[in-house]
């Protein structure tokens, strides 16, 4: 007797890679209704510009009659805003469902299944997650204790580098000259510079995607321009790479809500910049705070700290702990992460709670 396709097993009908790999996992997400202090996936603290919330309700109108018809597919007024603001060309911007969508884009347009994709670790994880679905093979270096680059990205035969500068869940900025250096020693490959919180970091490599041939940077608006609910990102790189990649992006890939939302946040750029220096002003606080508590903290160009326990359950239980008594952190269970914490900057306040409820743990 024949088997029903609804009976059929499910992974019999996924790629190999697919069936085989492990998807990515977000930072926990509590309930709407819970009371909890959330700093565990690095989102803003503070609110976005007032603009945007004007320019949301603007293009809705009175009826949302505007939502019955399809957004443009271009993005032109985000495109033009950002071209603006960064200082490109048009045609060398491109606009996606936040920097998570970009750097799919990139392993669809580049990478052929059995290709290799470097990456220093530890870093952002969707990396992984993107290369298996991929079908890419994976050269990964660990960082060491400094978490400079390894020497041994350079000269890679890659057809992706991915560098997150500042790296997460480190914290840490390379310098752009490295950078630089990275991306003239490799050898027929692209260099992606992922700068989801270069806001918050003294410096950034979009100069390199202007002059050089081969540096892609990727942009969010989710940490720096406190939208992380809107789904915002953004690419820069040369009028060739830009235009290949437009080739594989979905039609439609951000709603009209978030085109307006995107243009009018990098317009109001002093209200961004306001909530990043008070972020960077409570994250130099924190910091102080955790190492009087006798903890290792990490340099940091963003807007989280990544705190060193003296082993794996300490940091553990600090991170239960403190889940009990409704604070998220994020916990990494992983591979030179396991005896670390990484806090995410809130307001005053939060972060007062925080150290509180550390300080309890510690003693205890």
């Amino acid at each position: 007797m024949s088997q029903s396709p609804s009976s059929h097993s499910g992974p019999d009908y996924f790629r190999a890679t697919v069936a085989s790999m492990q998807g990515y996992v977000p930072g926990e997400q509590p309930a709407a209704d819970a009371r909890v202090i959330k700093l565990n996936t690095n989102e803003n603290p503070y609110p976005p510009s007032p603009r945007v919330r004007a320019a949301i309700l603007e293009e809705l109108g009175d009826t949302g009659e505007r939502l019955r018809l399809y957004s443009d597919p271009a993005a032109l007024r985000l495109r033009r805003a950002a071209a603006a603001h960064f200082g490109f060309a048009l045609p060398q911007v491109l606009h996606g469902n936040g920097s998570d969508e970009v750097l799919a884009l990139l392993f669809r347009a580049f990478v052929e299944p059995g290709e290799r994709v470097m990456y220093p670790f530890p870093t952002y994880t969707l990396y992984e997650t993107l290369a298996h679905a991929t079908g890419a093979l994976i050269d990964s270096v660990d960082f060491d204790a400094s978490f400079r680059l390894p020497e041994a990205l350079f000269g890679s035969t890659a057809k992706l580098v991915l560098i997150a500068n500042p790296n997460a869940p480190s914290g840490n900025a390379h310098p752009i000259s490295e950078l630089a250096r990275l991306a003239k020693s490799l050898r027929g490959g692209i260099l992606v510079v992922d700068e989801a919180y270069a806001e918050f970091a003294p410096d950034n490599a979009l100069e390199l995607a202007r002059t050089l041939p081969n540096v892609i940077v990727t942009r969010t608006f989710s940490k720096s321009h406190s939208l992380a609910g809107m789904r915002l990102g953004l690419l820069f790189g040369s009028e060739a790479l830009v235009a290949g990649i437009q080739k594989v992006k979905d039609s439609y890939n951000l709603d009209r809500l978030a085109i307006v939302a995107g243009a009018v946040a990098l317009e109001d750029h002093a209200w961004m910049r306001r909530n990043v220096e008070q972020v960077r002003a409570t994250r130099i606080r924190l910091a102080e705070r955790l190492t009087a508590l006798g903890l290792s903290v990490l340099p940091s160009e963003t807007n989280f700290l990544l705190v060193r326990f003296p082993g794996k359950q300490e940091a553990k239980g600090a991170y239960e702990f403190l889940k009990q008594r409704g604070i998220l952190v994020r916990y990494f269970a992983t591979r030179l992460l396991e005896d670390a914490i990484r806090i995410s900057v809130g307001t005053d306040p939060e972060i007062d709670a925080l150290l509180v409820e550390l300080g309890h743990y510690l003693a205890a």
